[in-house]
């Protein structure tokens, strides 16, 4: 049984450039078309590339698939975002 410490595991898997399924999601910072940025209990994931679609999204779980053609994936820090502590999900609703 897995233990409840708030740090989901994170795992990354794809499948030629094209199709990315993520676990460890706290959050979606950001996305279009070039762009999907995700706050991982890691850091922040910056994927970049072309027609890129989230297919599913599951916060709750902290999954997410990502289909189009990545061209990147750049782990950097996500302290300054957490200290923001506002969702890409408040943002847009308020």
């Amino acid at each position: 049984m897995e233990e409840k410490t708030g740090m989901r595991p994170h795992r990354l898997m794809m499948q030629n450039r094209s199709s990315l399924s993520i676990t460890g999601i706290r959050d979606v910072v950001s996305f279009d078309e070039n762009q999907v940025i995700l706050d991982t209990d890691m850091g922040l994931l910056t994927i970049k590339g072309k027609e890129l679609h989230v297919s599913r999204l599951t916060l709750e779980k902290g999954e997410v698939d990502v289909d189009g053609t990545a061209d990147s994936l750049v782990y950097s820090s996500n302290e300054a975002y957490r200290k923001s502590g506002e969702s890409l999900f408040a943002r847009l609703f308020r």
